[in-house]
């Protein structure tokens, strides 16, 4: 089980990178997280619904992602809970105070899930949730030390250098623990390391000396890293614009950004420049496209999007003939009214949508989870993706379609004009056929690269990089 110090210190990272470098050797591994907070998910073979990272990790191991590898998913929703999916289905909604006593019924799934794993793997790799440190929630845990002791798992602890203060990081970790939760901890490694690691060498010795802990490797910063999907919205705090192309696309960050990975294709596009739209910030006059993403709270991000005054800038940049994209929840905002009469996402009430989509949106009980593949009802270019949304969208604009499904099916609307458009699926732009398609009608050639490509690349190149830095034959050692 790989912990951290923290989030964001590259467990999601770590993890999938030695799920590919072990498969790489020929050994049946799987990935796991116990509990996972996050609005990023992904549609199960079986299913059901986990965090994205695990099934970044699944594709590393070679194999499908199934629901036993995030038992637990929190999405956190307006109102300061979340929605609780327990082995790829809803449960329930809860508090966070409230789901301090939800933990101990739910570690039976847990490890149920981690038992079906381990009887089908060589070897299972644990990612932890947050840091290890975090003894005020150690009651119940069974996202860190709680799951470790009751499955008898041991622990590498990660550290990140590059945030700073990587030993008292470390030794803090230590020093709070409780005796039995640091005995299950194994060694440690340090992360992002930039410049010369043998300035470093007397820091992992003093980390050492102080915690008793056997220093596992000083991995280098991996460049590779950036072309993996964040599984953390920590991660588009300094993200604001990336590429240098001449057709700016804009994209509104809101306070419930779900499965933001969507945008992560275009960074393969030399001719684009994706500009993140941060809280007080207006959306950018050069902008060709505004593209509003999905979210777990479409209505209360409806309502912050109105506070930031974008729909002002919105009207103003479809007034100057400019486009406009809405995925999942972006999608249902351009609507003109969205229900959601019984709360599904956060408290019962009705909104007033954008009003550039002449459809209407009403959230009901059963959540559609489905990978779905077809053709551009316009364009005709193919597409695989997957769906995962409460609400059902109906109305005049529904008769122009945006996609066709191989099912029969039909999903999204385009407005009368064709300069508005959207729809439900997610991963749509990964295929470089649409996403050629959405960059001509923006003046754009596409590049035709694949994103599923470069992330094969990606994986490979990590998996190479801790092969050179980390002794992995000494890891499996300390497996179970």
């Amino acid at each position: 089980m790989l912990q951290g110090t923290g989030s964001d210190v590259g467990k999601s990272l770590i993890v999938a990178g030695l799920c590919r470098a072990y498969s790489k050797r020929g050994l049946a591994v799987r990935p796991f997280k116990p509990q996972n907070m996050s609005n990023n998910a992904a549609v199960t073979s079986d299913g059901g619904e986990i965090g994205r990272a695990q099934a970044v990790q699944a594709r590393a191991c070679g194999v499908a992602p199934s629901i036993d590898m995030n038992p637990v998913l929190l999405k956190p929703h307006a109102g300061g809970g979340a929605q609780v999916v327990a082995q790829g289905r809803v449960i329930g909604q809860a508090q966070a105070r409230d789901y301090q006593d939800w933990k101990p019924k739910l570690l039976a799934s847990v490890l149920d899930s981690f038992a079906r794993l381990s009887a089908a793997a060589d070897l299972v790799i644990v990612e932890g949730a947050g840091s290890a440190a975090e003894i005020n929630l150690r009651k119940n845990d069974i996202a860190n030390m709680g799951f470790a002791r009751a499955a008898e798992v041991p622990v590498i602890l990660l550290g990140d250098i590059d945030r700073g203060g990587v030993i008292a990081q470390i030794v803090g970790t230590k020093t709070v623990l409780d005796p039995a939760d640091a005995g299950m901890i194994k060694g440690f490694l340090v992360n992002k390391f930039r410049g010369d690691p043998s300035l470093f060498t007397e820091g992992m010795q003093l980390i050492e000396t102080h915690t008793g802990w056997p220093g596992l490797g000083l991995i280098p910063f991996c460049p590779a890293a950036a072309r993996l999907p964040a599984e953390d919205s920590l991660a588009l705090a300094t993200r604001s614009e990336s590429g240098g192309g001449p057709i700016a696309i804009a994209v509104p960050v809101l306070p419930g950004i779900a499965n933001f990975d969507d945008l992560d294709p275009f960074a393969l596009e030399s001719e684009v420049r994706l500009l993140m739209v941060k809280s007080g910030e207006t959306l950018p006059v050069e902008a060709v496209l505004v593209l509003l993403p999905g979210s777990k709270t479409t209505i209360a991000d409806l309502a912050a999007f109105r506070a930031e005054g974008w729909d002002i800038d919105l009207a103003a940049h479809v007034r100057r003939g400019g486009h406009v994209f809405g995925l999942c929840g972006g999608y249902q905002m351009l609507g003109r009214t969205l229900r959601d009469p019984q709360g599904f996402e956060g408290l019962p009430g009705e909104a007033r949508g954008l009003g550039l989509l002449d459809i209407e949106t009403e959230f009901t009980g059963e959540k559609l989870l489905a990978p779905v593949q077809g053709v551009g009802a316009e364009n005709g270019a193919p597409f695989n993706g997957y769906e995962m949304h409460l609400g059902r969208s109906f109305g005049p604009d529904c008769a122009r379609p945006l996609l066709a499904f191989d099912d029969g099916r039909a999903d999204g609307a385009i407005s009368a004009n064709g300069r508005v458009s959207g729809c439900y699926v997610h991963g749509l732009f990964a295929d470089p056929a649409q996403r050629s398609a959405l960059l001509a009608k923006l003046g754009a050639t596409g590049s035709g690269v694949s994103y599923d490509e470069t992330i094969e690349q990606a994986l490979d190149a990590v998996a190479a990089h801790l092969e050179a830095h980390v002794d992995l034959d000494h890891l499996l050692t300390l497996a179970r």
